[in-house]
C-alpha cells in the first residue's frame, strides 16, 4: 500500500522526539531499513532541510514525509503470548507513576523491526495500556538487565536529560576473553557506524565517528576447564551503539557469546560451561532524586549464565 506525501506540524506533545522515533510511530508498517534510507537520502525534510536520524524535533517544525510503500502483512494484530506477558511483568524491578525499570531478558529486542513483530516496549504497552510508554534508552537484543521506560512525555524528557548530563549512571557486567590488564581502566575511542555490503550494520573504532567513553571499574580473572576469562564491571559515560562490545574488542578481549564482534573459538569454549548467550548484563541503574522519582539504585540479578562462571567469587 502506497502512502501519500504528508506535511506534519510538530506540536508540544511531539517536541524533543528524535526524527527517527517520530517516523517509526507515524509509519508503523515501514521496515526500519527503508525508514533510515529515506532519512539518509534527504526524502524526509524538516523545515525544507535535510536532517540526520538523531535530529530532535522542535515546536513548530514542519516535517515532510515522502510517499512510501507500506507493508500490509504487518496489518495483522500482534499477538503476545500470556507466558511472555507474565515473564516481562515479573521482571519489573521498579515502577511508579512516571517510570518503569525492567530486567530485560536476553533475546528480547527492545522494539519491533528487522523481521521482529514486537519488542519489550510493545509488551509493556500491552501490560500498561493506560500509559504512554516510551523507551528512555536502548539495550541490544541479546543484552540483559536494567532497561528504563517512561510512562509519560514529561518523565521521558526528564530521564533523557539526566542521561545527557551523566547524572544517571549505568553499570554493566561482562565476561570477556583472556586476562584483562587491570591498568586499562579508561577507553576513549570514537565509534563509527557502517553498513556492510550484505546490509548488516556494524560499528568500528574510527576517528571519524562519535566520541565514546567507557570506564572499567573492576576486573576479576578466572580460569575454568582450561579457559581464561575476566569479569568486568563497566560504567558507560556515553551511550553509543555497541559501545561496550566494540571497545572490548579493541583491547583484544571480546565479550563471550558475541556473534557480531566475538571470538568464535572462545565462544565455543565458554558455551560448554555457561551456554551461548551474549554475556553482557546491565546490572545497575542509579537515578538521582528528581521531580519524577526519589533517588534510586536499582540492581538486576546476575544472570545464571554469568553466575556459573563467577561462582568462585
Amino acid at each position: 500500500m502506497n502512502s501519500k506525501v504528508q506535511f506534519v506540524d510538530i506540536t508540544e506533545s511531539q517536541e524533543g522526539q528524535r526524527i527517527d522515533n517520530f517516523l517509526i510511530k507515524t509509519l508503523k508498517n515501514l521496515p526500519r531499513s527503508r525508514l533510515y534510507r529515506i532519512i539518509r537520502k534527504g526524502e524526509v525534510r524538516v523545515n525544507k532541510k535535510r536532517i540526520k536520524p538523531e535530529y530532535k524535533l522542535c515546536l513548530g517544525d514542519q516535517v515532510r514525509i515522502p510517499p512510501v510503500q507500506l507493508n500490509t502483512v504487518d496489518d495483522k494484530p500482534v499477538i503476545i503470548s500470556a507466558e511472555l506477558l507474565e515473564k516481562v511483568s515479573s521482571a519489573i524491578l521498579f515502577e511508579n507513576d512516571s517510570i518503569i525499570v525492567l530486567n530485560k531478558p536476553s533475546g528480547l529486542a527492545v522494539h519491533s523491526g528487522s523481521g521482529l513483530r514486537f519488542g519489550a516496549i510493545d509488551v509493556l504497552r500491552k501490560l500498561r495500556e493506560k500509559f504512554d510508554i516510551e523507551l528512555v534508552h536502548r539495550l541490544d537484543r541479546d543484552t540483559s538487565g536494567c532497561l528504563l521506560f517512561a510512562k509519560n512525555r514529561q518523565s521521558l524528557l526528564a530521564m533523557q536529560n539526566l542521561f545527557k548530563s551523566q547524572q544517571l549512571r549505568k553499570t554493566y557486567l561482562a565476561i570477556v576473553k583472556g586476562h584483562w590488564d587491570r591498568s586499562v581502566t579508561d577507553i576513549q575511542l570514537a565509534l563509527l557506524k557502517q553498513t556492510m555490503s550484505n546490509g548488516e550494520r556494524k560499528v568500528f573504532v574510527d576517528e571519524r565517528g562519535q566520541q565514546a567513553h567507557t570506564v572499567i571499574e573492576e576486573v576479576s580473572h578466572f580460569s575454568e576447564k582450561g579457559v581464561d576469562y575476566s569479569l568486568l564491571k563497566i560504567r558507560l559515560l556515553t551511550g553509543r551503539t555497541h559501545q561496550i562490545r566494540v571497545h572490548c574488542k579493541s583491547q583484544n578481549h571480546e565479550i563471550a557469546g558475541d556473534a557480531k564482534y566475538g571470538d568464535r573459538n572462545f565462544d565455543r569454549q565458554i558455551k560448554k560451561i555457561a551456554g551461548s548467550r551474549l554475556l553482557l548484563h546491565a546490572s545497575e541503574l542509579e537515578i538521582p532524586q528528581n521531580d519524577h522519582t526519589k533517588g534510586l539504585d536499582i540492581k538486576a540479578p546476575v544472570p545464571l549464565e554469568i553466575a556459573k562462571l563467577i561462582s568462585t567469587i
